[in-house]
């Protein structure tokens, strides 16, 4: 009858069951390094065009790059994508996105200056979307890295110092000069600072507004049901309401006020200007502090509440040394996400002469210009960025004093 099955299907020493190579394999991993070579191979690196509204000419990293510098990055980026198929330590893959991330940004500046003719003040060139897709993507094994090696509090705000301060330099280095964006920001740098802190102190303002009034007004009708309903339900209702929508809605009654109170108009308060857009950007922040603030007091154990009446806490003492520390990571996650919200959403205010960063996007927009759209995004993104790291931090203390505190 021969051997038995069982014997005949025994594998051979050579054989390597399938299940083993794949368990080498890391999924995400190999999804990123799928979207690198898609991107370096398969799309354009860079866009040229002979003005700032012209149609422009795409052109693959061969086309784009001097051949030393095309091998250099199609070389090191497609290794990255190598190491990101494979299960490696979590810093290696941090290393694998950040040398990917490295030699997009040395690739854009070295085909600006390979494209750009000397001395020519007209032509553009601008990534094209083979690089923005190659460098999310970098940027997102780079974050999948770092996240893996669960930093600290310090060692996050140690990382965004880096990245800003390496940015800083690279920017003012002139590195990139030839790049539409920084041309674009050559003939706006008078304006740009003052828009930059206008969008700053919309962003900020408009939070501190949503939590000196919402936390005070859920502390108050948390403890009754229906007013507990109530408030939630209507700002509820005023979140639904489209954000140009809520803009053009206040041009009309704070035009009044600023006509006749008196003082108003000193103060700034009028139909157009910054103050639509920081009542708007207020009123867009209520519901998630207020409904952070509500969450987070439900969350405190009932016998630490019981301990504290124990030992003779008045309720006001209670609050503010028992249930707000302890509510304190729901608080400020509430305020994590109103502050990255308005941060985008103050880009709107340059519509009605809130100033900010969208005075550039809607330009941009209005003269079919691509890079100066750019210019105002892309700070936009990075301030959001930014205050998400940072506060993600002190969100991360907070929980650890919180902890201390419990029983």
């Amino acid at each position: 009858m021969g051997e038995p099955f069982a014997t005949r299907m025994r594998p051979g020493p050579d054989a390597r069951p399938a299940g083993r190579i794949l368990a080498g394999l890391d999924p995400m991993g190999t999804v990123f390094a799928g979207l690198l070579s898609l991107s370096l191979l398969a799309l354009p690196l860079m866009i040229e065009r002979p003005n700032r509204i012209a149609a422009g000419t795409s052109l693959m990293a061969w086309s784009a790059l001097p051949a030393a510098a095309a091998l250099a990055v199609l070389g090191i980026v497609g290794f990255a994508a190598a190491l990101l198929t494979l299960r490696v330590a979590p810093s290696v893959r941090l290393a694998a996105g950040a040398s990917a991330l490295l030699l997009l940004g040395l690739a854009a500046g070295w085909a600006a200056d390979h494209l750009t003719p000397p001395g020519d003040r007209y032509s553009r060139v601008s990534p094209d979307a083979g690089w923005w897709l190659a460098f999310v993507v970098a940027g997102l094994a780079a974050g999948d890295g770092l996240a893996r090696l669960r930093p600290g509090p310090g060692t996050r705000i140690a990382a965004l110092a880096a990245v800003t301060v390496l940015a800083g330099l690279a920017l003012r280095s002139g590195f990139w000069d030839n790049l539409s964006i920084m041309r674009e920001y050559a003939g706006h740098s008078d304006t740009f600072g003052r828009e930059v802190r206008i969008h700053i102190g919309l962003a900020l303002s408009s939070v501190t507004v949503a939590a000196l009034i919402g936390i005070p007004a859920a502390i108050l009708a948390r403890p009754v049901p229906a007013l507990r309903r109530t408030l939630l339900g209507f700002l509820n209702i005023l979140q639904t309401i489209p954000s140009m929508a809520l803009f053009g809605m206040l041009i009309a009654p704070l035009a009044w006020i600023g006509r006749s109170v008196p003082g108003a108009a000193e103060l700034g308060i009028a139909g157009i200007g910054p103050a639509p857009a920081l009542v708007a950007l207020s009123a867009y922040a209520l519901l998630p502090v207020a409904a952070a603030t509500v969450a987070g007091l439900d969350a405190v154990p009932g016998p630490v509440r019981d301990a504290a009446q124990g030992v003779g806490m008045t309720g006001r003492q209670r609050l503010f040394q028992v249930d707000l520390p302890l509510a304190l990571p729901a608080l400020l996650t509430g305020i994590r996400i109103v502050l990255v919200q308005n941060i985008g959403l103050a880009v709107i205010a340059g519509l009605v002469g809130g100033g900010g960063l969208g005075v550039f996007v809607f330009q941009g927009i209005s003269q079919n210009a691509g890079d100066l759209v750019l210019l105002g995004a892309l700070p936009t993104v990075a301030l959001a960025s930014g205050s998400a790291v940072l506060l993600d931090a002190a969100i991360a203390v907070s929980r650890g004093r919180g902890a201390e505190r419990a029983p």
